[in-house]
């Protein structure tokens, strides 16, 4: 039987903390980094597509991915 979440409340009965059952908080824990991670990468994309946008109205020139992927080997 799985052990029940439990909330800790104050005097006047507000929730102030709560206890998790450790296996459960590992799963929420992952799913955090994960859903985290996506966010990560999703933000990393917007910003790069607002850089793209930016460079096309004003004309600069973009380094291209082939360019880029070279440069690491350097």
């Amino acid at each position: 039987m799985a052990t029940p979440i439990q909330f800790i409340i104050d005097h006047e009965g507000n929730k102030k903390s709560v206890i998790v059952p450790f296996e459960q908080w590992q799963a929420l824990n992952r799913r955090y980094e994960k859903l985290n991670n996506k966010v990560q990468i999703l933000t990393g994309i917007q910003e790069a597509m607002k850089e793209v946008d930016y460079a096309r109205k004003t004309g600069r020139k973009l380094q291209s991915l082939t360019d880029f992927l070279n440069e690491s080997r350097d």
